[in-house]
């Protein structure tokens, strides 16, 4: 039985993640046009008409941008908590009542042959939350746009054998940046995001045995690399005592390109 996953795209300027197994195939957030979507399942070779459902994390642009076309393109149902739905609904085009459907904060839904757990984030949206899916033993989470990773998310997420977890800015890249203060402040705040350093400080405590793989998601344009994203990261974990390469790998997600299809197993 597959259970697999792919960052379709990553970044400040558009965000979709799949997952799915035989029987179910979910999509988290469609931050990019409808054109750009499609493509991006092109890539992985994964056909959007099988797509069971989309959640949805949060309002911002980059999470919804293409959201109302593709849902009615492929008349997949839209969830997503109630101070979400209101939040976006002037921005996504008119999406009939039966395609859309409520999924609560902390609250765990069954979709076919898939566990998906919602939790809540800070971050300055309406009421921001991301997920945690679980088949058959086991885990994938998804945790991006946070200022900071509570004691509580942590708990939520551990021990999962795949995380795509937010790297967004290095630190100093952002202070010396060109942005005005009132972004850098909004950035580097508790409802803002998590920079490289943070990314490695929370790792530490969310890695188990189970662990193999971590995505770097969410990477500022202007705030970050690539390469200097997955350094830190990399040097923060050996630093606590996790040798990065031998048990956990660390991947690159890109705003364009998706990531290989993986099997969780």
């Amino acid at each position: 039985m597959t259970f697999q996953f792919s960052v379709l795209a990553s970044g400040s300027t558009g965000n979709a993640f799949y997952i799915g197994t035989d029987k179910e195939k979910i999509l988290v957030d469609a931050g990019l046009s409808g054109k750009e979507m499609t493509r991006l399942f092109e890539e992985v070779d994964i056909d959007p008409g099988q797509l069971s459902k989309i959640l949805v994390t949060h309002e911002h642009s980059d999470h919804i941008k293409g959201l109302g076309i593709f849902a009615r393109k492929y008349n997949l149902p839209i969830y997503a908590n109630e101070k979400t739905w209101k939040a976006m609904e002037n921005s996504i085009g008119k999406i009939t009542t039966d395609q859309k459907f409520l999924f609560n904060m902390e609250e765990t839904k069954t979709f076919g042959d898939i566990d998906v757990e919602s939790f809540a984030v800070s971050h300055d949206a309406a009421d921001p939350m991301f997920y945690a899916f679980h088949h058959n033993g086991k885990k994938v989470a998804l945790v991006t746009d946070l200022g900071y990773v509570s004691e509580r998310i942590k708990k939520t997420v551990e021990g999962a054998d795949a995380l795509i977890f937010e790297a967004n800015h290095d630190v100093e890249m952002l202070r010396m940046g060109r942005y005005p203060w009132s972004v850098k402040r909004r950035i580097l705040g508790d409802s803002g995001h998590v920079s490289n350093e943070d990314c490695a400080l929370a790792l530490k405590d969310i890695i188990d045995d189970k662990t193999k793989r971590i995505y770097l998601a969410h990477l500022s344009k202007d705030n970050n690399m690539k390469e200097l994203a997955r350094m830190s990261v990399e040097h923060g974990l050996n630093d606590y005592g996790f040798s990065v390469g031998d048990h956990i790998s660390l991947h690159d997600t890109d705003p364009k390109v998706p990531t290989p299809l993986y099997d969780v197993g």
